[in-house]
């Protein structure tokens, strides 16, 4: 029930030198110098060497699987917990993708519901890429306020090939039914888009907050380290006040300049540290169409990704506090999650410790140690 991690370097993300992190059941209770607890019913950890940083936060991840645009065979598998732990994902929001019809919405909130009792924090979209979107109630309105696990709707594909081309008019309908139900949910009610790698890019959303009184910070528009067009249309978005989220699967997807720790130095070289969030795709088929739009194969998305990215952009010279920012407190405050994505006093007790190298040595999640020295400790599962 009571943990403490004694003499470790916290990372808020911001500095905060080496302190004691003191947890009591799935809270931070106190951070600070030489804190004096003794007992049998307290578990002391040693943080000498090492760093602690906030959990991870994964915006977007298939958690049940996708559909693969190559047919029923290339459906991709479902999500493993203990790919999350190894990952450092202690909060993951789960979506439907492509396949609205042999994927679905119960079977999304049931898998959210076994990575909670396993130990993470998992919320849902409800949608697909399709619009009209697929709803539990009939209403997007009526699930941020009835659905515990509802905190926006995705992900709507658009300007892509398979989207179901929606209007400016549908989308405003979306944004403003996803506006409402978060306001009265006390949720975030964010619309999280697939932008594919059509001319229109952000077009819709530039149409929208032109003409109506929906905010830029209503849409998370994702894939957008898609192609060096989209990127460059991203920063003008952000100019406007608001973020963008990187994918961090790579397989054959993107060029290497595009990578996410890449577009990430670029942005916040610009100044726009904030306003970036980093997500895997996670368990999503990742095709490859030739000129003519024909399916020519598929990579699948991974979890693990979000945590290679982030590494890679402070081993190639962005700052740890401002890494982390975009795995940690920028998704936190975008999705409204405001237990999450901070080590302060009263926060979940979603924490990391990694070694000098960055390597992830041990993961708690809600005060629970799911990893710890490397080795997963997960109980209680069928994996």
């Amino acid at each position: 029930m009571i943990k403490i991690i004694k003499n470790v370097e916290v990372f808020s993300p911001q500095p905060l030198g080496k302190r004691d992190v003191l947890i009591a059941h799935d809270k931070i209770v106190a951070i600070d110098k030489d804190i004096a607890l003794n007992g049998s019913y307290v578990e002391s950890i040693d943080g000498s060497g090492k760093l602690c940083v906030p959990g991870f936060i994964d915006s977007h991840v298939h958690i049940i699987g996708g559909g693969g645009e190559g047919g029923f065979t290339t459906r991709t598998p479902e999500l493993l917990f203990s790919d999350l732990v190894q990952g450092g994902i202690t909060t993951v929001v789960g979506c439907l993708g492509t396949d609205g019809v042999t994927r679905n919405l119960n079977s999304l909130y049931a898998k959210a519901k076994s990575l909670d009792e396993q130990g993470v924090t998992c919320y849902i979209y409800s949608g697909s890429y399709r619009v009209p979107i697929v709803t539990f109630t009939g209403s997007l309105l009526q699930d941020l306020i009835l659905i515990d696990k509802v905190i926006g709707a995705g992900e709507i594909a658009i300007s892509d090939h398979r989207s179901s081309q929606p209007t400016v008019e549908e989308l405003k309908r979306i944004a403003a039914d996803a506006r409402v139900g978060g306001i009265l949910s006390n949720k975030a009610g964010i619309v999280n888009l697939h932008v594919g790698d059509g001319p229109s890019m952000l077009d819709m959303l530039y149409e929208i907050i032109q003409t109506t009184e929906i905010p830029t910070s209503q849409f998370l528009p994702t894939h957008i380290n898609r192609n060096r067009k989209l990127l460059q249309e991203g920063l003008n978005y952000v100019q406007m006040g608001g973020v963008v989220d990187f994918t961090t699967s790579v397989g054959s997807l993107l060029e290497e300049d595009l990578q996410a720790w890449k577009a990430l130095r670029d942005y916040v070289d610009h100044g726009f540290e904030d306003s970036v969030t980093f997500s895997s795709d996670g368990q999503g088929s990742l095709p490859r169409f030739n000129d003519k739009k024909e399916f020519v194969g598929l990579d699948v998305g991974r979890v693990t990704s979000v945590y290679e990215q982030f590494r890679l952009a402070v081993e190639n010279g962005v700052e740890l506090q401002k890494a982390l920012k975009a795995v940690t407190k920028n998704p936190a405050r975008v999705l409204k999650l405001t237990s999450k994505g901070c080590l302060d006093e009263g926060k979940d007790a979603d924490l990391l410790l990694l070694d000098k190298d960055l390597c992830i040595n041990t993961v708690i999640a809600k005060g629970k140690i799911l990893m710890k020295e490397g080795q997963l400790i997960i109980k209680g599962t069928f994996e």
